[in-house]
């Protein structure tokens, strides 16, 4: 049974049958961004064109400053900015070592939503 568009996109499926990995490598070590040429279930071709995958750079960016605006919001009403001490500076901190830690994901997503844009769901069956 098909995952719903949301799920799909969140587990890196592919966004036509929402049921084949588009990623080789489940983990996030050397080659994690390797992709298969075509969709393990429904044999869609991911790559669509030369260059397809440059437009993920502005999905990426917005993922990113959605992260930074979200722990922003959350740092300020949990702990509060202020000129006069350094808690700017320690939401800084934590948020470039947060995207750090989620830019593998951030990544993979990036491409997920940028598929997702340009094919739509056909059920298998």
């Amino acid at each position: 049974m098909a995952q719903s568009l949301l799920r799909s996109v969140l587990a890196c499926k592919c966004p036509q049958c929402r049921e084949g990995n588009m990623f080789i490598h489940k983990t996030y070590g050397k080659g994690f961004m390797k992709m298969p040429v075509y969709c393990t279930v429904c044999q869609l071709k991911f790559e669509k064109e030369t260059g397809f995958w440059w437009g993920t750079g502005y999905v990426s960016y917005a993922l990113t400053v959605a992260v930074s605006m979200a722990t922003f919001v959350a740092w300020y009403i949990l702990i509060g900015m202020s000129v006069q001490d350094n808690r700017p500076f320690y939401w800084l901190a934590f948020n470039s070592l947060l995207l750090l830690v989620l830019l593998p994901y951030l990544m993979r997503l990036s491409r997920t939503l940028w598929l997702t844009f340009f094919v739509s769901y056909k059920p298998l069956g």
